[in-house]
């Protein structure tokens, strides 16, 4: 019940010392909110649901439509997603189930009846534990990463479950990373045995470009980007079987570009020509000596973008591919992705 207020007595010369209280008038109660039932639920229900998102692509080269179905659960903490594909027959195939969050994740195969777990979380400040293991196999990898001299620098400790040797070493630092492991190394008439094996990345900056090196399985793989606002130019050398390439790459304007690779130790190129149309529109044209193949495509929509940012949420590709060897053979194929917010 409201406060009650105070009112001066109705004469026609007020009076000060005659104040009386007066209540106002009691408010009915609201009436309860109407109870729905039924097959299709009430409507609180449906405010109350999760959104979902289906997305549905579709190749012609393999004739096969491709679904997702996602929804976020407990209060926007987790992602539950179903996959599946069918034919043009209606078969179902490949059913798989992933439930993921920020800290652990499932992704359960129907068919095979097998899960695999990740599962990643802080121990404390600077040290995270990570964990993966398949179910059926009885087999994964744990692993412990820490911070070095800030996040820049992180040391990380992994090792394979159940273990068949010495954990891997890892030094990441903002320039590459190095790893120390052991692995077999088969040798004639005897058992193989286990050596230690060093892989790395390095990455430098040198005159107006960036020089990567690569190391691993005992071979070295040397790249140099140069690259300004109009050109990029790529040499690449691999050690000890010294094959080199190079790659070139020209903007004429801010829609046109072309790119061409040219490897000496096989003696094959190929040619890329993009051009832009807006934002959502782009054509490329092209040739590769390898396959003896041109092809040509159109695609509506960001080739690399998700359908969320295309036009009605759809992403469409049309490709010709036109074999030197035999014209008539000429393929036409495109590929379709749709997204729907439910």
């Amino acid at each position: 019940m409201a406060e009650p207020e105070l009112k001066l007595k109705s004469n026609s010369q007020p009076n000060p010392n005659s104040l009386i209280v007066t209540a106002p008038p009691s408010t009915p109660p609201e009436p309860p909110p109407p109870t729905t039932g039924g097959v299709f639920g009430s409507s609180i229900w449906l405010r109350q649901r999760p959104k979902m998102r289906v997305t549905t692509e579709f190749d012609s080269d393999s004739a096969v439509f491709f679904h997702r179905i996602s929804c976020k659960v407990f209060d926007s903490l987790a992602k539950l997603k179903l996959s599946f594909q069918n034919n043009g027959k209606g078969e179902l195939s490949d059913p798989q189930l992933a439930l993921t969050s920020k800290y652990l994740s499932l992704h359960y195969d129907i068919e095979e009846k097998n899960a695999l777990v990740n599962a990643s979380f802080d121990v404390a400040p600077g040290l995270q534990f990570k964990a993966v293991h398949e179910v059926k196999s009885q087999q994964g990898e744990l692993a412990m990463v820490a911070d070095l001299a800030g996040p820049a620098y992180k040391f990380e400790l992994s090792s394979a479950v159940p273990s068949i040797g010495m954990p891997r070493a890892t030094l990441k630092f903002p320039l590459g990373e190095v790893s120390l492991e052991e692995k077999e190394e088969e040798e004639e008439e005897e058992q193989a045995k286990r050596i230690l094996s060093v892989n790395g990345i390095l990455k430098g900056q040198i005159l107006n470009g960036v020089c990567t090196a690569k190391y691993k399985d005992e071979a070295l793989d040397l790249r140099y980007c140069f690259k300004d606002e109009q050109m990029t130019f790529i040499p690449s050398i691999s050690l000890p079987s010294n094959a080199i390439s190079f790659a070139f790459k020209r903007r004429s304007s801010p829609s046109d570009k072309l790119s061409y690779w040219y490897n000496l130790d096989t003696n094959y190129w190929s040619t890329v020509y993009k051009h832009n149309i807006g934002k959502d529109f782009k054509f490329k044209a092209g040739y590769d000596s390898e396959v003896r193949l041109g092809w040509a495509s159109l695609w509506a929509g960001e080739e690399y973008g998700k359908a969320k940012t295309a036009p009605i949420k759809m992403k469409v590709q049309f490709m010709l591919q036109v074999p030197q060897d035999d014209i008539s053979s000429s393929a036409l194929m495109f590929r379709a992705k749709k997204r729907w917010d439910i």
